[in-house]
């Protein structure tokens, strides 16, 4: 009986240990995705809902409550996901307290019989009586073995007590605090989601003003996009100018001005800079991603698909750009009507930043990662300060997404 509830109690200690080990490693990747979450909807609220909003300027404005939502929605399923893993720990904890209990009530039963035995023995005879009558030195000897074993096994029955009591009190103790993290929880999901439901009501309004006058939304459309294709048209222009000066001046005789022809040095930065896919820094100290990369849905008419070549990231007014790597200034960009822009060549790579109002830097000067290039424009209109980044492998656009660390 002794050996089998030793071996239970083991058991169910490692069972214990290695299911609250697991759960708790995937509560705390829970956490922090919900701390980044809840860090990204209030940068949205500070960079994208700027307080001098220019009137009319839906367009914006949608994009920017699309995004919140998204974040939001986002936000309300990890901490639904925290607390079904918080409804798991909770049960297991209550049938590791049923399982103790029953385990402690059966010790300290076993425990109560063994005291009464001993007494009873005790009221018949002492313990030198019972030396005493040994037949034998033997015999003295293993009855002597004997009362040692049984004046321990007391001790480890006593200890057994102690140690089932206290973790069913650290386990009553974990119960009760577990409760209370999910009531937290439970209320922050009730404010999280009548937020969501009142930015879909402001989504709403907002909506049927744009409808009320389409002209004007589409109007706003297509003045953005022929902006991003006078940027895209003017950095591949510059790209393919770059490629052909540096082949040049390396003295190839290729006529292919689609690819950088490598120099000892460039290949070892370009190898650098591959080497660091996903590790990349951002292009500006603090900031959130407002617009991916690739294609992607119209937030008022999802039918309209629009392309973006770059990724756009939402900053503080007076927040600077930033090289991503090592590399040498091959272009300054000044589109028509628009503002300046660097881009810097890592090899064969090539990473633009765009919309700047001042440039730090000059055509041919070499900069080290973290260098500041210039100042990110803010538009009075509408307070926002936003960099254009797009990054190129010889004429090949990238998905910064994929080489930038979390962006």
């Amino acid at each position: 009986m002794q050996l089998k509830l030793q071996h239970g109690l083991l058991f169910l200690l490692l069972v214990t240990t290695m299911a609250c080990f697991g759960q708790t490693s995937e509560q705390k990747a829970l956490e922090e995705k919900r701390e980044q979450l809840q860090s990204e909807i209030r940068n949205i609220n500070r960079l994208l809902f700027a307080e001098k909003k220019e009137k009319g300027n839906v367009l914006d404005q949608m994009e920017a409550l699309d995004k919140k939502i998204t974040v939001r929605q986002q936000l309300i399923r990890v901490t639904n996901q925290q607390s079904n893993l918080l409804n798991r720990q909770i049960s297991t904890n209550i049938r590791n307290i049923g399982k103790l209990k029953s385990e402690l009530q059966e010790i300290k039963d076993e425990y109560a019989k063994m005291i009464q035995k001993s007494y009873q023995n005790k009221s018949k005879q002492n313990r030198l009586m019972f030396l005493l009558s040994s037949e034998s030195f033997f015999q003295g000897f293993k009855r002597l073995q004997y009362m040692k074993q049984y004046t321990d096994y007391r001790k480890e029955q006593g200890a057994q007590i102690m140690a089932k009591t206290e973790e069913l009190s650290r386990l009553n103790s974990d119960l009760n605090e577990e409760r209370k993290v999910k009531e937290v929880l439970l209320a922050q999901n009730k404010k999280a989601k009548d937020q969501l439901f009142a930015e879909i009501q402001t989504q709403k309004a907002l909506l049927g003003t744009i409808r009320k006058n389409e002209t004007k939304y589409t109007s706003a459309i297509d003045a953005k996009r022929k902006e991003a294709r006078k940027i895209d048209q003017q950095i591949e222009r510059l790209i393919r100018s770059a490629i052909a000066a540096s082949n040049k001046k390396s003295g190839s005789t290729t006529k292919n001005s689609s690819k950088f022809v490598l120099t000892p040095e460039a290949t070892i930065i370009a190898n650098n800079f591959s080497a660091n896919k996903g590790k990349l820094i951002w292009p500006v100290e603090k900031g959130i991603k407002s617009q991916g990369f690739g294609v992607y849905s119209d937030p008022v008419y999802p039918g309209i698909k629009h392309q973006s070549n770059g990724v756009i990231i939402a900053t503080d007014e007076g927040s600077k750009a930033r090289a991503i790597f090592e590399g040498e200034v091959i272009a300054i960009l000044a589109v028509p009507g628009g503002n300046k822009g660097v881009q810097i060549k890592h090899g064969n790579f090539i990473s633009t930043y765009y919309n700047l109002s001042d440039l730090y830097v000059k055509k041919g000067d070499k900069v080290s990662s973290k260098e500041e290039l210039g100042t990110i424009y803010t538009n009075r209109n509408n307070g926002q300060t936003r960099l254009k980044f797009y990054l190129y492998q010889d004429i090949s656009r990238l998905n910064p997404e994929e080489w930038v660390y979390r962006l």
